[in-house]
């Protein structure tokens, strides 16, 4: 069957849907992507803020307008928030997270898959992201290119290995714990056991994603929860990059610090703040304070080289006074973040966050976004100056014609985006080169290699 996997979100949904590719593919299916038809259309959706909801709903209005004649199956956040919802916009089939990875077999009994000849793993990997994407099409094959041009590299180069679902954590604002569960990790042999197939598939990076990362192997504590996973990963399998995802500040400590001792561990953490004032925090119901956040980065940056520490940051909570904000603004601006991920608070049916009183105006949120937004851009400019001059390895992903010479783009093992040319006969995708970073663009760095044109 010719299926179209299209999934919005986190890096969690990434993962699930690049695994869901994958098992589609060795059982004989063919992933298609844009302009190509598909018998089956699978939509992973999100429902973290309002805004998420609203794109899932357009994305599946259109899929269904779009495809009359197909089956369209929608699973994910929003399906398992709101499958009354989904249903009645004239779906197939809504499935819940809790049936999410057995969705084959799912399809299946439903009548809306039917198995061809399967296929050995190695041969059946489809093309997955080189990134999350912010628009439907996660897994697909890449567009129309121009005959001259290499392959995209968006296959084969970065997976997201799913190791852990659901959270046990109560942040007051956050709809996840009601639409994922408790937490439950994944057998480590089994992780282990991917990413050797993921290798052996010819993938350069693995990334291990989950609701909650921090928490993996709490039902099995003498496997060494999520570092003896990482210290497994990089003592049984060949992976030449192994990278993670988001870490909640409290499930690390100073020893945690020690795995980037092995150089294959890139130096990137994300370590979601929410807001840099201890009132704010304390309402949010996060367990760190300025004090443990700042002494955590400060160890981990005096423990691993060209670390980039990411962050996520909301405003607009309920309660959020000037004050306060201006607490947060100031705080977020002297830990020299490489890079903000900054979200309006959003009112989630079901949260505690929700009945609070003294919810901030829309429009006061708005502008606190902008201006959070303003200093990200300048703390993520101050981060990327350090390594202009500098070479460095990076795992060329993608690539896209521009007049006459070919534009790839990779990534740093410290999340730097960067750009450089070849001609129009150089296939850089999926390889690791040294390349020295030579100017600045917006979000990202241009850099010469030694196949560099012009």
């Amino acid at each position: 069957m010719r299926i179209r996997l299209d999934s919005i979100g986190c890096r969690l949904n990434i993962g699930e849907a690049q695994d869901l590719a994958r098992q589609l593919a060795r059982r004989g299916h063919r992933i298609v992507g844009p302009g190509e038809a598909a018998d089956l259309f699978v939509f992973n959706t999100c429902a973290v803020t309002h805004l998420a909801a609203r794109k899932s709903r357009k994305l599946i209005r259109h899929l269904r307008r779009a495809n009359p004649d197909s089956t369209v199956v929608v699973t994910g956040c929003y399906a398992e928030l709101s499958p009354d919802e989904v249903e009645a916009l004239g779906v197939d089939l809504v499935v819940g997270n809790r049936a999410k990875d057995e969705l084959p077999l799912v399809l299946e009994q439903a009548g809306f898959l039917h198995d061809s000849d399967p296929i050995p793993a190695i041969d059946a990997t489809p093309f997955p992201p080189a990134d999350v994407p912010a628009t439907p099409g996660a897994l697909v094959a890449p567009g129309d290119a121009e005959a001259e041009v290499p392959a995209t590299s968006n296959h084969r180069t970065r997976a997201f290995v799913k190791v852990q679902d659901g959270c046990d954590n109560r942040c007051t604002f956050c709809v996840v714990t009601v639409a994922r569960g408790e937490a439950r990790s994944r057998p480590l042999s089994a992780v282990v056991a991917q990413v050797r197939e993921l290798v052996d598939a010819g993938y350069q990076e693995a990334v291990l994603s989950g609701v909650h990362l921090g928490a993996y192997g709490h039902e099995r504590p003498s496997e060494g929860g999520l570092e003896g996973l990482i210290r497994s990963i990089l003592a049984e399998t060949a992976v030449p990059r192994l990278r993670l995802s988001s870490l909640e500040p409290w499930d690390l400590n100073a020893g945690f610090f020690e795995l980037w001792e092995d150089p294959r561990l890139l130096p990137h953490l994300h370590l979601p703040l929410q807001s840099g004032c201890d009132a704010t925090l304390r309402r949010m119901a996060r367990r760190t304070t300025q004090q443990e956040f700042a002494a955590l980065v400060d160890g981990a940056r005096a423990g691993i080289r060209d670390l980039a520490v990411t962050t996520d940051v909301m405003v607009g909570f309920p309660g959020e006074t000037e004050e306060e904000f201006a607490e947060s603004t100031q705080f977020v601006e002297q830990m020299e973040f490489a890079k903000l991920h900054v979200f309006r608070y959003s009112p989630r049916e079901g949260t505690v966050a929700a009945s609070m009183p003294d919810h901030v105006p829309v429009q006061v949120a708005q502008l606190r976004s902008q201006q959070i937004h303003v200093l990200g851009a300048e703390t993520q400019r101050t981060y990327q100056r350090r390594f202009l001059g500098r070479e460095m390895a990076v795992l060329w992903e993608t690539s896209e014609v521009r007049e006459g010479s070919v534009a790839w783009s990779g990534l740093t093992g410290n999340y730097l985006r960067v750009i450089t040319h070849t001609a129009l006969n150089t296939d850089l995708g999926n390889k690791v080169v040294p390349a020295r970073m030579t100017g600045e663009i917006p979000g990202g760095l241009t850099a010469e290699t030694a196949y560099s044109s012009g």
